[in-house]
């Protein structure tokens, strides 16, 4: 089986964290999200995974480098193909078609899960759906008495269902899939400007393919820093076992740590209370501070700190007052200067 992960977008809800670094690379407890996601999917599928094909945008060699490391851990091959242009779910699918053969997962890197991961070998797919309340800003999906989808409607203004698509996938052929997203763009079929994968979908459903629904415990979203703290303390408290050890390179002076948090190599924490449902990425330095809910990048300062809520980026330095701050990376924010 092949896991195809279309992640282009640069995240421009979760800025100024996406500035320097694609969304998809953020960490969430000590692993990128897109990390977390491929790992997730290998664990539950219950099949060996022979590549994992990444679709990027122009996001340079050591992305692409980082992403084909993430594929061999799981002893997979590795693939990287580029969306040079935003023209839709459908068309991210387009830029991987080489990869697009037997059956895959598709899996768009920008949300978190925990599911029921069973593979319905009976139906031609499974599409994992989660009730929202505000549907209109999804695709959703309608279902029959025996639970087989219906119809496929994307962003639909008027109610016509709840089940909104999270964006994971699985298909028994890939290239039936392509068959449906070839005729969809060379006939210029676009829903908003962009080719969509529910028009597929949906062309396949009137063809006689039947697919069924994947189950979803929850869905955790990292699309701004809101939503993103609170995945990363949702991550904390499911993998709570992963996080109690923390590394020998770590100095904790004087402090109280309450679980669960992550805590990574060559962190400094003096006279602080942290946690809980806090991640503190490497070589970050923390005194004289009260952080709870938050999420702490790579090679930051932080003194007197008193924050929650709040999400710090990379070679960052906070000095003051307490306060919800989101501080991208290589920012400096002090309150402590006299000058």
């Amino acid at each position: 089986m092949k896991i195809i992960v279309p992640m282009a977008g640069r995240g421009s809800r979760l800025r100024p964290h996406t500035l320097t670094v694609p969304k998809p690379l953020i960490p969430i407890g000590g692993k990128p999200i897109v990390q977390r996601l491929v790992e997730d999917i290998a664990k539950v599928a219950g099949e060996e995974i022979d590549e994992i094909a990444f679709i990027i945008g122009d996001f340079g060699p050591a992305v692409e480098a980082s992403l084909l490391k993430i594929a061999e851990k799981l002893g997979a091959k590795g693939s990287i193909y580029t969306q040079d242009q935003p023209l839709g779910t459908a068309h991210a699918i387009k830029c991987a078609e080489a990869s697009m053969q037997g059956d895959v997962v598709v899996a768009f890197a920008d949300t978190l899960f925990r599911a029921d991961f069973n593979l319905d070998k009976n139906s031609d797919g499974v599409i994992w759906v989660k009730s929202v309340e505000d549907p209109s800003a999804f695709g959703v999906v309608k279902l029959d008495d025996q639970g087989y989808i219906t119809d496929f409607v994307e962003k639909p203004k008027e109610f016509v269902s709840d089940l909104a698509i999270i964006g994971i996938y699985y298909f028994k052929s890939a290239e039936k899939l392509m068959d449906e997203i070839n005729y969809i763009m060379s006939n210029d079929i676009m829903q908003g400007g962009e080719y969509q994968l529910t028009t597929a979908l949906e062309n396949l459903r009137q063809k006689g393919a039947k697919f069924s629904l994947g189950k979803v415990d929850d869905w955790m979203d990292c699309g701004n820093k809101n939503a993103t703290v609170e995945t990363n303390g949702k991550i904390l408290n499911y993998e709570q076992e992963e996080f109690k050890i923390y590394p020998q390179s770590a100095k904790i002076e004087t402090s109280l740590i309450i679980q669960p948090c992550f805590i990574g190599e060559n962190v400094t924490i003096a006279n602080s209370k942290i946690g809980p449902n806090v991640s503190i990425g490497n070589n970050t330095k923390i005194v004289n501070s009260n952080i709870d809910n938050s999420l702490i990048q790579e090679n930051t300062i932080i003194n007197h700190g008193n924050l929650s809520n709040s999400m710090i980026g990379n070679s960052a330095e906070y000095h003051g007052v307490s306060r919800e701050i989101s501080l991208g990376d290589f920012s400096v924010l002090d309150f402590l200067s006299k000058d």
